[in-house]
């Protein structure tokens, strides 16, 4: 495959396997990545929070580590960016709030890019607008701003992901394998095109 320039949307409380994990695996297979945070720089770091699965009614949140972002927020391009990743976690929550971020969202799904969002990540789809008509998958307690925002929310097992044409998405860490290999052929196709 072609090597691609992918953008990475970081906060404070990612999830930590949801950065890490497509951060490395992505640049593993010959891409570049670049992970942002609003109000950070390159150089400085986000905290993660690890979400687990032990049987409650809810997922359990427990502090991660520290990600070190490798592009600075306020630097960058959309335009010279092939694809966005968007990991879940805490950050989406208060990220969905920052008017450049989803302006950055928009910019993707306008320009036909493919964008992978995983768990809580379709918080920043749904407040950027750009799930009407769409079909996905996330973290099933987003399920409803989901419907709220017009997108149909596709119930599947933890560990797969759901394509809508080049919107890949999936409901938690979980789902990794399927959602990167599902998103690396989204990806390729959009590459090739």
């Amino acid at each position: 495959m072609k090597p691609a320039k992918l953008l990475l949307l970081a906060g404070d409380f990612v999830e930590d396997y949801e950065i890490m994990v497509p951060f490395q695996a992505l640049q593993m297979v010959g891409h570049t990545v670049h992970a942002v945070c609003p109000g950070k720089k390159q150089g400085e770091q986000v905290r993660t929070a690890i979400h687990d699965f032990e049987g409650d009614q809810t997922y359990s949140e427990k502090r991660g580590h520290n990600f070190t972002l490798n592009a600075t927020f306020d630097e960058i391009d959309p335009a010279k960016y092939d694809a966005l990743v968007v990991p879940g976690g805490r950050a989406p929550e208060y990220l969905r709030l920052n008017a450049k971020v989803l302006d950055i969202v928009r910019y993707f799904d306008k320009a036909d890019k493919p964008i992978a969002a995983l768990c809580h990540g379709a918080q920043l789809l749904a407040a950027a607008g750009i799930l009407k008509g769409r079909k996905l998958n996330c973290y099933p307690a987003c399920a409803p701003e989901v419907e709220l925002a017009g997108g149909t929310f596709v119930k599947v097992d933890f560990s797969e992901a759901v394509v809508d044409g080049k919107l890949v998405t999936g409901p938690a860490w979980t789902a990794h394998p399927a959602w990167l290999a599902k998103f690396l052929d989204v990806l390729e196709a959009h590459l090739t095109a």
